[in-house]
């Protein structure tokens, strides 16, 4: 039994969602989910195992930042987790983008450590798994959401004294900040284990303005991202 999920083999089923809020892990699984039962509350990471379409299917909350996202990831792979599907919200960077967009991550640059010690410091592209990048973007074509696919970025720090770096990342195509997906998709490719990531934009920050979405709109749009992610971590297989 690992130490941060006390649980055991087979409490989570081999797909899981992974939302950085544990209480929107709980929303997720009790708004969502049928016969759901609760498989961890260690240090309040909630952790929920259910059905979604009569397909089994975990959600597990992993706090915020990587290197605390990276026990999670870690523990939920020594449990049997195969795919690991991170959903969150992130600050969009490009003057494009509207309150509530769908992002489906390619790669993560690593403006974080955790994931470049996991490397040995040698250079590293964090990648998601193409399977679930592909069956998000064939699911959410099938949604109301607008839809952007492409590189975002994983930073440590959520209040940044670098006012300009949000720029720089801008002009460099990247299309959100977050602050877990790269050391997920390091995991994934070093543990052999398929892992993606879809973002809401909750938050714009371009040109020196910073514009948040609603309460009520961001639940909207985080309600559509859950219904693609889902459909997405559980098509293809039978986890009884």
């Amino acid at each position: 039994m690992p130490i941060h999920l006390r649980a055991n083999a087979g409490d989570y089923a081999h797909a899981c969602l992974l939302p950085g809020d544990p209480l929107r892990a709980q929303y997720i699984a009790e708004t969502f989910l049928t016969d759901v039962v609760q498989v961890n509350a260690e240090r309040g990471l909630l952790g929920y195992t259910g059905s979604w379409d009569g397909k089994r299917v975990s959600v597990q909350g992993t706090g915020m930042g990587c290197p605390g996202a990276a026990i999670v990831f870690e523990e939920l792979i020594q449990l049997g987790v195969r795919k690991l599907l991170r959903v969150g919200t992130c600050g969009g960077l490009q003057a494009d983008h509207s309150l509530g967009d769908l992002i489906v991550a390619l790669t993560a640059v690593p403006a974080d450590s955790t994931a470049a010690h996991l490397v040995g410091d040698e250079p590293h592209c964090p990648t998601a798994s193409w399977e679930l990048v592909h069956e998000a973007v064939h699911v959410a074509k099938t949604s109301d959401l607008r839809l952007r696919v492409g590189p975002i970025v994983s930073s440590d720090l959520f209040y940044n004294p670098d006012e300009g770096q949000y720029g720089r990342w801008s002009e460099r195509g990247i299309l959100a900040v977050e602050m877990e997906a790269a050391v997920l998709f390091t995991l994934g490719a070093l543990r052999r284990v398929q892992t993606g990531c879809l973002l809401t934009v909750s938050d714009i920050v371009v040109e020196g303005e910073f514009v948040r979405i609603s309460d009520e709109e961001l639940r909207s749009a985080v309600d559509r991202m859950t219904r693609i992610a889902l459909d997405t971590a559980t098509a293809g297989h039978d986890d009884h």
